[in-house]
């Protein structure tokens, strides 16, 4: 939006939109009036829950951050952020470039309001580019001209999928997606992925959920078991402490965080491909 809070061509403030709503709960203000009361609706069921919905967004924030601190310690100096959403602080590129000088980043989405502002942000960062892409093809994104120019894939990336593919309502669309992500990394490449974990929450809070992210564009939400979010990482070596509540993901201060899988909305983990 503008500086008067109006939407872009060909945007509806009246329709809620994932990406907003999560910028709502991390503080934001590119959001309209839809993108809060969702936001707010949600907040107030995982208050039924016990859950803080604006910490859970704050602890997945600071697991990408790790995991891209992480990986470009270690080497990995190209990363495509797929499903990227607004952009906020401790962005992908901040974090790889001031670990890694000269790290190459690529976000993809496909919302209007996030590319505007994306391309604001990054228009004097040559090395990083924003594509409009989807992530239900992200073969399509991988074979893009502008994704080739960038990113040599030959060399080890990391494809980060962070907090998106609970929005592919589908089991077996998202496993493709997925599988289709493990095909092209090489060996000493990575995924980064985060999922809401279905855990025991009781199904009238599951179908409470599934109705407030029906009236978005991605048209619902699902949770996963820890069995179907492991499987995202066939193939690859799942990096310590594997998949575990995004807080509990190598944090800065680890007497503090929990470890069961049940005392987190998200969970985390960081695959390697041998």
């Amino acid at each position: 939006m503008d500086e008067f809070g109006h939407a872009p061509a060909g945007i509806d403030p009246t329709v809620p939109n994932i990406a907003r709503m999560y910028d709502y709960y991390l503080g934001g203000k590119d959001n309209f009036p839809a993108d809060r009361e969702a936001a707010e609706k949600m907040l107030a069921i995982g208050r039924q829950m016990g859950n803080d919905g604006r910490e859970i967004a704050r602890e997945n924030r600071g697991f990408l951050g790790r995991a891209v601190r992480h990986l470009a310690e270690s080497g990995v100096t190209q990363f495509i952020d797929i499903g990227a959403g607004l952009p906020t602080q401790e962005n992908v590129h901040q974090v790889a470039q001031r670990h890694a000088p000269g790290a190459r980043v690529v976000y993809v989405d496909n919302d209007p309001v996030v590319l505007v502002h994306a391309r604001a942000l990054l228009a004097d960062n040559p090395d990083t580019i924003v594509l409009d892409g989807d992530l239900h093809d992200p073969v399509a994104v991988f074979d893009h001209p502008q994704v080739r120019a960038h990113i040599d894939f030959s060399r080890p990336f990391a494809v980060l999928l962070v907090s998106v593919l609970h929005f592919v309502i589908e089991d077996e669309e998202a496993e493709r997606i997925v599988a289709q992500v493990r095909e092209r990394l090489v060996p000493g490449g990575a995924l980064v992925l985060s999922h809401i974990f279905r855990g025991d929450v009781k199904e009238e809070i599951v179908e409470a959920s599934k109705k407030v992210y029906s009236a978005t564009r991605s048209g619902g939400l699902t949770g996963r078991t820890l069995e179907q979010i492991a499987s995202f990482f066939d193939g690859l070596e799942i990096v310590e402490p594997g998949i575990v509540p995004v807080q509990a993901w190598r944090p800065d201060v680890p007497w503090e965080v929990p470890t069961d899988p049940g005392d987190s909305g998200i969970l985390g983990a960081v695959g390697r491909k041998p």
